[in-house]
């Protein structure tokens, strides 16, 4: 009998009875993969098992009023950081996925939770090393504990029938790409098995009430391989972010049905793994060149916590080719859009120059409030008249030129002035009261012009 197949989006997981070349439920184009079905001798098997168990394990409805409200448990997992990213710690019963480019410390950072880990009994699943080399990078780490217990596996039923037996209380599967059930004919890492083998995870989890950690491998676009629809099954996604060249980690989180979705950790490479960054403002003003053309710090809120960022540009003469733009760590559109704001409301050309811009640290700016950095620094290059290195700038920019306000303004002044600077350019329009911080002189602009006119000495 011939196999019948059936048609997946890779991004939204929307099943058709066909090909398309756009996918008619989230509408991208070149998404609809073919994935074998079922076999009919499976899902007899899987019904029957289901119809043996689903009178005991049935869940009845229950009215609302009835139900538990007290908040969910949580624990800590040693790291700080990764407890403020994770919203006060990790939830027991909860699903957690890590995402992030190869080598950049996942399997790192698990292994460390591991050792930090006190009276918990975890189960470390590894789909991509041996045990031996598990127990190498351990001995690096200085990671040793009874408690740890390692299983070098792929088959889905025999890491189900290890976690019925173990009962632990942390699981780590490294990494779900490798996962297979055997009733499925498709390979490791397809759409319907990923699919499957994180169903089976998260529903083994929230009946057995352990908290499990799931690595994820990501495509070249930077999002987790695999369907779309694994993102919404989990409960949490943290993703990994910074450049394998540089030693220092941003973990962010994309998704966390416990917490908030804005905060961050840093995290610094070192020879024992990761090390945490409590201060990452520090960090990431170190080595910051003196009185130095072309370069101003920003604040940006990442959550509840306020962080300064240095960002640099750079402005030559362009070449017989046009001029070039590039940026790095900073939304492109959105820096060509200052650029032409300068150009047309600051007063400075920039048609006939190449331009470029860079935020230190491997930091991702996204927020409106890093605008007014970005402009003094390009008019601090082209100028070639250095911003004091004692001033700041917070205000967003719009497209006639003006300074608008930002929000969280007393907080971010409160850590401008913690981290020695003097002065700090401001919108002369402020949305509610802002404390001004003892020894912090404030210098209110309206547009642009005010801005470079008040800095470029």
């Amino acid at each position: 009998m011939k196999e019948k197949t059936k048609f997946f989006c890779k991004e939204c997981g929307n099943e058709t009875h066909k090909w398309f070349g756009q996918c008619p439920a989230c509408g991208n184009w070149n998404t609809i993969v073919e994935a074998p079905a079922v076999s009919a001798s499976s899902k007899q098997k899987s019904g029957a098992a289901k119809a043996a168990s689903g009178a005991a394990l049935r869940n009845r409805p229950r009215p609302i009023t009835e139900l538990d409200s007290q908040e969910e448990l949580r624990f800590s997992t040693g790291i700080g950081e990764l407890d403020r990213v994770l919203g006060g710690g990790a939830v027991i019963g909860s699903m957690v996925l890590f995402g992030g480019a190869p080598g950049i410390g996942k399997s790192t950072l698990l292994l460390q939770i591991c050792g930090l880990l006190r009276g918990q009994k975890i189960l470390y699943v590894t789909g991509e090393e041996s045990a031996r080399q598990l127990k190498l990078r351990a001995q690096r780490l200085g990671v040793e504990r009874d408690a740890i217990y390692v299983l070098a596996e792929t088959n889905l039923d025999n890491v189900l029938a290890s976690i019925d037996d173990l009962a632990p209380d942390v699981v780590i599967i490294d990494s779900i790409q490798t996962m297979f059930n055997g009733d499925l004919s498709s390979g490791p890492g397809s759409v319907t098995q990923v699919k499957d083998c994180t169903m089976a995870l998260m529903q083994t989890a929230k009946a057995g009430g352990f908290t499990c950690f799931v690595v994820g491998h990501i495509n070249k676009d930077g999002a987790i391989a695999g369907p779309k629809v694994l993102e919404h099954m989990v409960d949490c996604v943290l993703y990994f972010e910074g450049d394998r060249a540089m030693s220092y980690r941003i973990l962010r989180a994309a998704k966390n049905r416990f917490g908030s979705t804005n905060e961050i950790g840093v995290f610094e490479m070192a020879d024992k793994g990761l090390v945490e960054v409590p201060n990452p403002s520090e960090m990431l003003l170190s080595g910051r060149p003196k009185n130095c053309p072309g370069n101003c710090v920003a604040c940006v809120m990442e959550g509840s916590r306020p962080i300064l960022a240095e960002i640099q540009a750079l402005v030559a003469p362009a070449g017989f080719s046009g001029a070039r733009r590039n940026t790095n760590g900073l939304d492109y559109n959105r820096t060509m859009l200052l650029l032409a704001v300068l150009d047309k409301r600051g007063g400075i050309s920039l048609s006939g120059c190449d331009a470029y811009v860079n935020v230190i640290g491997g930091l991702e700016l996204d927020e409106p409030a890093a605008d007014l950095a970005t402009v003094l620094a390009i008019a601090s290059s082209a100028k070639e008249r250095a911003i004091g290195a004692d001033t700041a700038a917070i205000g967003e920019v719009g497209l006639t030129g003006e300074v608008r306000s930002v929000s969280n303004v007393s907080q971010r002044l409160t850590e401008v002035a913690r981290l020695g600077f003097k002065r700090c350019v401001i919108p002369a329009h402020l949305r509610g009261e802002v404390k001004t911080p003892e020894g912090l002189q404030l210098i209110p602009v309206r547009n642009i012009r005010e801005a470079i006119d008040a800095v470029l000495v």
